[in-house]
């Protein structure tokens, strides 16, 4: 399996005074799907899903993808959706009141055929810096992107130029060999909040096999969805009873629980996870390009916002 993707870096600079939640990935994320649909939507007051422009809109595309019923893959009639090719990494920060010329960083991941879309990504945040954002719609101006290549975009110049592809494989046929000689351990530090269901409930323990079936879910849909339209040949049912045999050595986990208005549901929604280390026990090995991929792509549920971000220690 091979994931295509960006990273790159985007600086803002307030205007104005901003003022931002404790945990900013919703208000990121919030400006700018509303942002990027005033960008591209031709029928602006229409509902996606009754759209007929939707099989080639790219805000559809990337905001709404639909599952397709009649697709071999994972029991795809039983999502309402399918994972967004993009992750907004918030600053990891608690400050909350950012001052006028005060520089605010955050990342930006796109996968898979998103890719082709960064300009429209970079022309949105200039669009997010006019319309404000958070209390009060403080505005900014977005000065410059850049990944490890060198300056993509600047304010001054107004122009955009590509990004270097990274790809990311896994391979497809692990060895699930057990040496009962070797005992492995690793701890993974959650950075923000994981929101895994497993036997239709948010998990508060996370054990070795039910973060492995996320990752594996989450991998296999967008390498679907967004790269290839080619179901992975994984022994999903033997890895996963095989990491059962890998034990939690020490947890420091804890339940953190957040909010956040969502205009486009005029509703508020509760998006509590999980954060803090947890150490495993066993035998790892052939699940690290499984759990290393995560790291760059996140876990569970919500992570457009950023959610679901984790480090190998």
């Amino acid at each position: 399996m091979k994931i295509p993707y960006i990273k790159t870096e985007f600086v803002i600079e307030p205007i104005d005074e901003l003022h931002l939640p404790y945990f900013k990935g919703s208000t990121f994320r919030g400006v700018f799907g509303n942002a990027f649909k005033k960008v591209v939507c031709a029928l602006k007051m229409q509902e996606c899903e009754n759209c007929l422009l939707k099989s080639n809109c790219i805000y559809a595309y990337i905001f709404e993808t639909p599952p397709i019923v009649q697709t071999p893959i994972l029991n795809m009639d039983k999502y309402k959706a399918v994972p967004h090719p993009f992750i907004l990494e918030p600053p990891l920060h608690n400050g909350r009141l950012y001052k006028k010329g005060e520089e605010i960083k955050f990342y930006l991941i796109i996968i898979g055929r998103a890719i082709n879309y960064f300009p429209y990504f970079v022309y949105t945040f200039e669009r997010c810096g006019e319309l404000g954002m958070g209390k009060g719609r403080g505005k900014f101006i977005l000065k410059r992107v850049q990944d490890d290549s060198g300056i993509l975009y600047d304010h001054n110049s107004k122009s955009i130029k590509c990004p270097t592809k990274n790809i990311l494989e896994i391979n497809e046929h692990i060895e699930l060999k057990e040496d009962t000689q070797s005992i492995e351990s690793i701890t993974i530090n959650i950075l923000t909040p994981i929101r895994i269901k497993h036997e239709r409930k948010l998990i508060s323990i996370l054990n070795f096999h039910v973060l492995i079936k996320s990752l594996m879910l989450r991998l296999n849909l967008l390498h679907y969805f967004h790269c290839e339209e080619r179901e992975l040949t994984w022994s999903h049912k033997d890895i996963i009873e095989k990491a059962k045999k890998v034990t939690i050595k020490e947890s420091k986990i804890k339940w953190f629980d957040w909010s956040r208005y969502s205009s486009r549901q005029d509703t508020k929604m509760k998006l509590g996870g999980i954060m803090g280390r947890i150490t495993y026990e066993g035998n790892i090995k052939p699940y690290m390009e499984i759990l290393k991929a995560g790291e760059m792509f996140h876990v569970g549920k919500n992570t457009s916002f950023g959610l679901g971000k984790y480090e190998i220690l």
